[in-house]
């Protein structure tokens, strides 16, 4: 069987290691999160209220915080969870701090990238996944969560008019 981002492996916030395989049926926005970009603001914001808006039985956000660019997450694991929920009530399944891109990145991310041919160049990189782990479209940084919103809608009114038909 050909791998998928939903056959990969990570740990989590809390240091645990888990499988993507939990969120396989529902779409997932893969984004490399930083505490403190000149994005950090309204992407968290507007991340947290898509989550809230269409999570997270059909979508989750799945953030990877990255300390890659500009050096905008030093903190660690610990703190940057406390500082998502905290200061964005950020409700979203949140992994371990990784790298994003280059030779040391985590081989989620290598599937994400080689995927869709786009490689992170700095924070808040944004890739949609559907529900069966094919990568659809990546966005970069300079893109909107509200911008984006429209395909993350499309494909969740896809998984749930599937299951009106298979009542």
């Amino acid at each position: 069987k050909e791998p998928d981002f939903y056959t990969f492996k990570v740990v989590n916030i809390r240091g645990k290691l888990v499988s993507l395989e939990k969120y396989r049926g529902s779409v997932s926005l893969v984004v490399n999160v930083a505490s403190e970009c000149g994005y950090t603001d309204s992407h968290y914001k507007a991340l947290q209220q898509l989550q809230r808006d269409l999570g997270p039985y059909h979508f989750n956000v799945l953030a990877f915080p990255c300390n890659q660019f500009g050096q905008q997450e030093p903190d660690t694991n610990k703190e940057i969870e406390s500082f998502a929920r905290k200061t964005y009530g950020a409700s979203f399944p949140m992994f371990s701090k990784i790298a994003v891109s280059g030779a040391g990145a985590i081989p989620a991310f290598k599937y994400l990238i080689d995927s869709t041919g786009e490689e992170p160049t700095w924070n808040f990189w944004k890739y949609l996944v559907d529900p069966n782990g094919k990568v659809v479209k990546a966005w970069d940084s300079t893109v909107s969560v509200e911008e984006i919103r429209p395909y993350v809608t499309e494909l969740v009114r896809k998984i749930i008019l599937k299951k009106k038909d298979e009542l």
